[in-house]
């Protein structure tokens, strides 16, 4: 019977992973079966993703993914430019300029030549740099230098370029997004680890009973074995020592139920129903997209409701890629707000009413605005309001395309860009083509073309762009907008007044997490400004200085500026990010944000979604150049929060099965602190000797951000958290950028958003929506978490108790390995009458339901303590089981020894008394089952009362006269059941027995309940006390707060395309032949030179 357990246990195994293993490999197959164009022989022939090799020409349409690793060879824009999107690398959505050499540009798209090129590329070796190629083309005799610039990587996505040819570089896992993926790890739980050692111990343990069991037979063989010789002879050779040494071989058979063989079936089909549980649960489906909750592995599910730490990505995760217009200042008076009647503000919501822009012709049907009043003063006329959206757009680096009449795509630097652009589009002011020397308008239906004169581009040190434009009457003015901070330094005193109020409105958008702008203009003299534009030239065409130059000339004419007002613009979260954070927050969670995104937009997704509030005593910004200086601010950062913290951090050293680990023990903190840190310092921070120092300062910290990240970055900053802190750790994300830290963490969540399916291929569990994470750790994770450890606890009670009864029996039988109980009995107790009692608990068992599970998130604080199962635990019960198996043996043996039956025959007999122990054992351990659980379905009725029917009645037929004379060496116990179980002492004993076993667990229930009552019983007493469910959450208002917080968002942080836009050359329109006003002769895209974009910092340090 054991051989057979084994064999279920094998193969019950291996068809459970199968299925898992199954769907990866068919992702994999799906991915690698994509067609892709190859330059084959002179033909472009469709091939398959695991066809292309290193050398390979490949073409890409519009639209599609990256094949490999390219070289750009040539394009169909103008110059040799490509657009790419990089979402799946950095989580970026914005577009991306991409040149390709002027010498493989000039192959165009002419196959023969392409198939005629010959030239040698020698580059780096893989790695997953994503920032830095370094490598040469060498093309007849003469060799180009090649950079990040002219390579494609894998995961990028082609867009608004018609197509493109490239060059395989790397292919495969040599690509630099497989090399950021890091490795598959097989995950396993705490508990599997836990219940390892325990098994070992079990193991030991079980050689101990069986040593102590076959010593007492050589003790009893060598007293009093020779009374025996008479009737039961020794074979020749036999003595006291080695029937020690069978009978210890024969109780290692007898006691072998301890060895929790059963236990990993029942395991699997628990963690199988749990996981089933979270596939079907309708509150985790996203209709929109059509996409339900998938629970991606069953091996995982109970370490959900012990995460510690969670690690996020920011873009497509906590936020939706989408950039919208949101209020705005104009003239001292906001917009965007929407009140009722009584002037009370209203919360925007799917239902509320939005601004009809159907007079406008070539308004975008995707923007939504909700304050009709600002729609009526545009409509009236207001020179203001006209001059702001004017303003937004004439003011920018926009690229417009329009493929049909009517239907304009703008492809915007950065998003907050189009969305201005956007804005002032639907308001009646659109913008509709440009040309290096001019910007088309349709201004309120009439189309209106503008002089672009010059563009003051903008950069991180300046935080503002200008134009200078004349208007078809001839007027010239400059229109600036920028951080609102930069702009009113430069303001003239008429706008002091106008400030003040604007100043309020931005403190107001500000406090409610919008990434606002100043909006600025200026009229120009004619005289003035062509003396200007002279010394402009001269600045423009110096050798020495002449950033610095530029700088102080456009200083000079960008003063006295007259305010227009303010725009505010809202990087949308996904819903319900902020009320999630805050309910695991309250859950004792820390999260922390990783993402590839500029420092400044990850800080205001961290003050958007609560995690960054301006009540935190401090937050630190690491933001250093060297690693000295990394050191030198986490260091005081600890201090400040932590002053008596010592230079050496808090270590518990532990050692498990000669595997050495350190943990870093929690320092307290008085008071909530911030930490947001830059790639470039955590590159330093992360170094073997500073990691420590890292780690420490960060978990002292309520909320870290970690920005300008790598992929391999994320999965480091995991690993550093998942090494030396005694938590769990979970990662979410949805791109491709955050493979590797899902695949380091303990459980890896994928979103199924707008970067692709990678995340979710590489995840444990996926979803659709960030919202759906508080479910899945306070209500999926937690119940299962506790149905597990609840399942653990019963299983190994039931069996320890079953087996000790055996250990005590030993000493009343001559340690002769002779079973207490019936055979049939053993082969049924765990197969037949206590499986589904203790299944059905595990998969229905619930202390709360999931509202008040959301109402009360500190429910979820016992898991990330441990405290339902442990090895304290597992010791408490043994001891439990110990007690139990005294009282299951010597109180039906007491009642049993000299006892007669009623009508004066005797009962005490082996059989009796065996049925009467395995029927005292079988009820005890089903009332403790009842004991154990807090909620009771139709199922657990049926499976606890359905098991002891089916027990009493295979008893009764087994031990029936029937079966007697079909099988007669079988059955032996013929007649027992009916001549012992109609006895009423049977009966009190039972009673008296079972009373005995759980009077303990119900007095220490009672005790802790009264005196030290757990989160879980306080709540339960809250739950009975309430004479109703509770109700959903309502939906919280954001409150209305003022913060002085604020930066300009509408622009990256690297420098502009304000050289791109006046070269003209990526234009699709041809260029007129009057010579632009300012021309750019020294940019590298001007003369089709390599480009080397180089980082603020290196900018800084060129001489």
């Amino acid at each position: 019977m054991q051989t057979i357990t084994c064999l279920t246990v094998h193969s019950y195994g291996l068809s459970h992973v199968h299925p898992t293993t199954q769907t990866r490999h068919k992702n994999d197959k799906q991915v690698n079966n994509r067609k892709v164009e190859l330059l084959i022989n002179g033909e472009l022939k469709s091939e398959k993703w695991m066809n292309v090799q290193v050398g390979d020409i490949v073409k890409l349409e519009n639209n599609e993914f990256v094949t490999a690793d390219l070289l750009l060879l040539s394009s169909s824009e103008p110059l040799n430019l490509i657009y790419i999107e990089t979402a799946e690398l950095d989580g970026e959505t914005n577009l991306k300029v991409k040149q390709a050499l002027t010498i493989t540009g000039d192959l165009g798209n002419d196959i023969q030549k392409l198939a005629a090129f010959k030239g040698e590329v020698r580059c780096e070796p893989p790695n997953n740099r994503l920032d830095k190629f370094t490598g040469t083309l060498t093309v007849g005799g003469e060799t180009f230098s090649l950079d990040n610039e002219r390579i494609l990587l894998r995961g990028c996505t082609l867009r608004n370029s018609d197509w493109c040819f490239g060059l395989v570089v790397f292919g495969g896992p040599d690509t630099k997004l497989m090399q950021n993926s890091g490795k598959s790890i097989f995950k396993r739980t705490s508990i599997d680890h836990l219940m390892n050692f325990l098994v070992m111990f079990i193991f030991g343990f079980l050689a101990f009973m069986c040593t102590i069991l076959s010593i007492g037979n050589g003790i009893w063989e060598y007293q009093e074995g020779n009374s025996f010789i008479s009737f039961l002879p020794r074979a020749d050779g036999a003595n006291a020592s080695l029937s020690a040494f069978l009978t210890f071989w024969s109780y290692v058979i007898i006691l072998n139920t301890v060895v929790p063989i059963s236990l990993y079936v029942s395991v699997e089909i628990l963690r199988l129903g749990n996981s089933y549980f979270i596939d079907w649960d309708r509150k985790m489906y996203h209709v929109k997209s059509d996409t339900p909750a998938q629970a991606r592995t069953t091996t995982l599910n109970e370490e959900l409701g012990q995460i510690k730490y969670i690690f996020s990505d920011k873009t497509g995760t906590l936020t939706q890629n989408i950039m919208t217009f949101n209020r705005c200042s104009i003239n001292g008076k906001s917009y965007g707000e929407v009140v009722d009647f009584a002037g009370q503000r209203v919360e925007v919501t799917e239902k509320t009413e939005k601004v009809d822009f159907s007079w406008n012709s070539l308004a975008d049907p995707k923007f939504c605005f909700h304050d009709h009043k600002l729609v009526e003063v545009v409509k009236s006329g207001s020179p203001e309001v006209q001059a702001f959206f004017r303003l937004l757009a004439l003011c920018h680096t926009v690229m417009p395309e329009e493929k049909t009449e009517g239907e304009l795509f703008y492809q915007a630097q950065s998003p907050d860009e189009g969305a201005l652009v956007t804005a002032a589009r639907n308001f009646g002011f659109v913008f509709r083509s440009r040309t290096p020397e001019t910007i088309s308008l349709v201004e309120m239906g009439v189309p209106t073309t503008y002089e672009l004169l010059a563009v003051l581009d903008f950069n991180n040190v300046r935080k503002r762009m200008s134009v200078i434009v004349r208007n078809p009457e001839g007027k010239l003015t400059l229109y600036c907008k920028g951080a609102d901070t930069i702009i009113f330094e430069r303001l003239h005193p008429l706008s002091s007044k106008l400030m003040e109020v604007t100043t309020e409105h931005l403190n107001e958008y500000a406090g409610e997490g919008l990434r606002t702008l100043a909006l600025a203009y200026k009229d120009l003299d004619e005289d003035k400004f062509e003396e200007w534009k002279k010394r402009h030239h001269e600045a423009s065409t110096s050798l020495e200085d002449r950033e610095a130059k530029l700088d102080a000339i456009y200083e000079e004419i960008e003063k006295d500026l007259l305010l227009l007002g303010a725009s505010a613009v809202e990087d949308k979260l996904q819903d319900g990010v902020p009320q999630t954070i805050e309910q695991l927050a309250k859950a004792d969670i820390k999260i922390w944000v990783l993402t590839g995104d500029k420092q400044e937009t990850a800080e205001n997704i961290g003050y958007s979604c609560n995690m960054l509030r301006e009540e935190m005593k401090e937050i630190f910004i690491v933001a250093s150049n060297t690693a000295e200086e990394v050191r030198e601010e986490l260091v005081n950062a600890r201090k400040k929060m932590s002053p008596e913290s010592g230079d050496e951090p808090p270590i518990e050293k532990s050692r498990f099965l000669g595997k050495k680990s350190q943990v870093v023990e929690d320092e307290k903190v008085d008071g909530e602190y911030g930490l947001v840190i830059n790639g470039h310092s955590l590159a330093f921070a992360l170094q073997k000797d500073m990691q420590l120092e890292l780690l420490r300062t960060a978990c002292m910290c309520q909320t870290v951000i970690c920005c300008r990240v790598t992929p391999l970055q994320k999965a480091q900053v995991v690993e550093l958290v998942k090494k030396h802190k005694k938590a769990v750790t979970l990662a979410i994300g949805d791109g491709a950028n955050d493979v590797s830290m899902i695949k380091t963490a303990h459980i890896g969540v994928g979103i199924s958003g707008q970067e692709g399916m990678q995340a979710v291929l590489s995840s444990d569990f996926s979803f659709a929506q960030f919202r759906y994470l508080q479910r899945l750790l306070l209500v999926h994770g937690r119940w299962s978490y506790l149905r597990m450890c609840k399942f653990l606890r019963y299983f190994f009670y039931k069996n320890f108790t079953f087996t000790f009864v055996h250990f005590w029996y030993g000493f009343f039988c001559g340690f002769s390995a002779q079973t207490v109980y019936d055979e049939w009995f053993i082969t049924l107790y765990n197969l037949v009458y206590t499986a589904l009692p203790v299944i059905g608990l595990s998969l229905f068992d619930q202390d709360v339901n999931d509202r008040w599970s959301f109402q009360y998130p500190q429910l979820y604080a016992p898991g990330q303590l441990n405290q339902y199962f442990s090895k304290m635990a597992f010791a408490r019960i043994l001891l439990h089981s110990c007690y139990s198996s005294l009282i299951l043996f010597f109180v039906p043996w007491a009642a049993m020894c000299d006892t007669v039956r009623d009508d004066g025959k005797d009962i005490a007999d082996y059989q009796s008394f065996a049925l009467l122990a395995q029927t005292c054992l079988l009820i005890a351990v089903s009332v403790q089952l009842g004991l154990d659980t807090y909620y009771w379905t139709a199922v657990n009725q049926f499976f606890l009362w359905g098991s002891l029917s089916v027990y009493f009645a295979v008893t009764f037929t087994m031990y029936s006269n029937g079966m007697y004379l079909i099988f007669t060496s079988s059955f032996p116990f013929i007649g027992t059941a009916r001549n012992s179980l109609n006895q009423p002492n049977m009966w009190l004993t039972i009673f008296l027995t079972t009373i005995l076993c759980i009077l303990p667990v119900v007095a220490k229930r009672f005790l802790f309940i009264q005196l030290k009552p757990a989160i879980n019983d306080k709540v339960r007493h809250k739950v009975r006390q309430a004479k109703a469910v509770p109700l959903p959450p309502p939906r919280k208002f954001p409150q209305r707060r003022i913060s002085t917080r604020r930066s300009g968002y509408a622009f990256s942080h690297a420098r502009g395309y304000g050289d791109l836009v006046t070269s003209g050359r990526f234009l699709r329109i041809p260029v007129k032949t009057r010579p632009a006003l300012f021309p750019h002769t020294d940019t590298p895209v001007a003369d089709s030179t390599p480009q080397t974009y180089r980082t603020i910092f290196e900018e800084a340090q060129s001489p």
